[in-house]
């Protein structure tokens, strides 16, 4: 399904074409035709609704984009990996010179795109490396276990049971580090925690999500990870806490989600904006824009569990995120999977 993006309600870098930009990359040669001023034609990938957490990020760092008048912006969602390539190709034959997505289950059929495209730009969600043979061809990724550590730290002042549930999609890098980084920050404040880790098997399951979530409850978990949608809505039913993920939902839940780790887009898409318009873009790791000393992560602000956090937590917090700012403090980066224990 094709759709312009100004109806949007979620991430994982090229040498670009004489039409892309008024400097082209050095490599080629050829001679620009545009202004390096002019809107450059994005479009976006999804496999996923827009509103799902993480894609909704890379969403409102385009639009915000279109809206400054930086790029236009096209996208599809709820794409079937084996139609990723046909929509890939499809964009790029209709002059798009900037393509955005994850490709975490279509990896050789993007590269394969991207080979046949050398004037188009891909900046793709990717658990792997860029290749300096494949030089239009970038990847990213939602690095945000900062934010995650510091989530961390507030659900460990607020766990009674030292029991705490974690619900994933796939046990990827992606969805490892922050949950690692998560139990690192509970594991700071209280030592004794036990964790219940469960993966569903899907990005967008809601229902399953859920049901998940109320077998860890079952099983003593007072609070919540809630990496997938759906699981605060268990945590909200059975009177439970939660930690939500990639996006603040506490608008939704004032009473259930405590804190959340904010990935934020725009560090990432505007440096590859600026690239493709120098004409410099080329095979690169995004991955560094989602650290939060370069803006891409924050904690949320704790809103209606502003006065249920202990003030020692709260001090914590922020000694902590001004550390890991100034780099004296660094969340390690650690993707192998979870356990329970």
């Amino acid at each position: 399904m094709h759709s312009n993006s100004c109806s949007f309600g979620i991430s994982r870098r090229t040498l670009i074409k004489a039409a892309g930009a008024s400097a082209l990359v050095a490599a080629t040669g050829l001679p620009g035709r545009l202004l390096a001023a002019e809107p450059i034609k994005v479009a976006a990938i999804y496999t996923v609704p827009v509103e799902q957490q993480w894609v909704s990020r890379i969403h409102k760092a385009a639009n915000a984009a279109k809206e400054r008048g930086d790029i236009e912006y096209v996208y599809s969602e709820n794409t079937a990996n084996n139609d990723y390539e046909r929509v890939m190709r499809e964009y790029c034959e209709a002059g798009h010179k900037l393509i955005l997505g994850e490709v975490f289950g279509v990896e050789d059929a993007a590269r394969a795109v991207a080979r046949d495209y050398p004037d188009v730009a891909f900046l793709m969600g990717s658990s792997f490396k860029p290749d300096a043979a494949l030089p239009n061809f970038s990847v990213f990724d939602n690095y945000i276990q900062d934010a995650s550590y510091l989530s961390g730290l507030v659900a460990g002042a607020l766990t009674k049971s030292k029991n705490i549930g974690m619900v994933g999609g796939y046990p990827i890098p992606e969805v490892n580090r922050l949950m690692n980084a998560f139990m690192a920050g509970v594991k700071e404040v209280a030592p004794d925690t036990k964790f219940q880790v469960a993966f569903i098997g899907s990005w967008f399951d809601p229902p399953k999500a859920k049901e998940t979530a109320f077998a860890q409850i079952d099983g003593g978990a007072d609070l919540l990870y809630a990496e997938r949608f759906g699981v605060s809505d268990a945590a909200k039913e059975k009177k439970v806490l939660a930690i939500g993920n990639v996006i603040d939902t506490q608008a939704d839940y004032p009473d259930t989600v405590a804190a959340s780790a904010l990935w934020h887009f725009e560090p990432t898409l505007d440096k590859a904006i600026a690239e493709v318009k120098a004409g410099s873009f080329k095979a690169d790791d995004y991955g560094v824009y989602s650290f939060m000393k370069n803006g891409g992560c924050s904690l949320a602000p704790l809103g209606t569990f502003e006065g249920k956090v202990p003030d020692e937590i709260k001090a914590k917090i922020a000694e902590k995120e001004k550390a890991i700012k100034d780099g004296s403090f660094t969340v390690a980066v650690d993707d192998t999977e979870p356990k329970s224990s």
